[in-house]
């Protein structure tokens, strides 16, 4: 595995990307961040040894080097989920990557149902904590040790520092930001009544396919992380209206300018 990684970070090395310091994984409909970043070198997942590439017709394959804010960062324009076929370690790998190549924070977005109906469409939440039920780990393999501790703690898997920074941006900037557990189910089909009241008894504010992979990744190699839920559906049991992607993604673009001054006024202070 480690010889999979460093042939990766070594061809992005070779293409220019140099001592980043920050990474972000963009989530569903949310693409539009990388407008933000003056841009040195742009890389398809597919061009990269050992990467996986996308294959969900909205997620675009780019992986995106530049400065913003000051920083050197590399953005994930398109990320990768369990329901299009790949491991729980082939999408968790591009985190293993951009720590190769030297980030030291990482910032990740998604877009998510509202199982908390206090919580709005367009609206967003900083992910204090989560839920695994996507029925595995990315630590999950012979040889981890080799790359970090078998055993990690998640007792607090997001940065502290960093989710207090996101709450003083969004006071400052007027945006309403709410709190609370995100859970990660497998998908793709959206969920049944039932299970959503199940993720309502669980503890569960918001609901989505993937981010904790990359999360668990990040502890594991004791990288400082934070995470945004774009609230881009309301999954109210009593009351479920059919829900189309086209519905999904209009719901994310609504929310994503809020989500980019977050994300850029956090670099900035960092």
């Amino acid at each position: 595995m480690k010889k999979f990684i460093d042939e990766s970070a070594q061809f992005l090395r070779s293409r220019g990307f140099e001592a980043p310091e920050i990474g972000i994984i963009l989530g569903t409909g949310l693409g539009q961040f990388v407008n933000q970043v003056e841009v040195i070198s742009t890389v398809s997942y597919n061009h990269i040894p050992n990467f996986p590439t996308a294959t969900v017709e909205f997620h675009t394959g780019k992986l995106i080097y530049g400065t913003l804010g000051g920083k050197k960062v590399i953005v994930m324009q398109g990320r990768f989920h369990i329901y299009e076929g790949y491991t729980l370690f082939d999408v968790s790998y591009p985190v293993r990557v951009m720590k190769e190549l030297g980030i030291s924070k990482l910032l990740i977005s998604n877009a998510a149902g509202a199982i908390n109906l206090d919580y709005k469409k367009g609206e967003i939440m900083l992910i204090d904590d989560h839920i695994n039920l996507q029925g595995g780990s990315p630590l999950a393999f012979k040889g981890v040790e080799q790359l970090g501790s078998r055993f990690t703690d998640m007792s607090a898997p997001y940065d502290a520092t960093m989710n207090t920074i996101l709450k003083d941006v969004a006071n400052d900037k007027g945006i309403s930001l709410h709190q609370g557990v995100y859970v990660a189910v497998v998908g793709p089909q959206l969920e049944t009544r039932a299970e959503y009241r199940y993720l309502k008894l669980i503890g569960a504010d918001t609901v989505g396919m993937s981010t904790v992979p990359e999360v668990i990744v990040a502890n594991h190699l004791s990288l400082p992380v934070v995470g945004l839920s774009v609230i881009t559906d309301e999954c109210n049991p009593n009351d479920l209206e059919p829900v189309e992607i086209s519905d999904i993604m209009e719901a994310a673009a609504l929310a994503e300018p809020n989500m980019v001054v977050l994300f850029t006024e956090l670099i900035k202070r960092l």
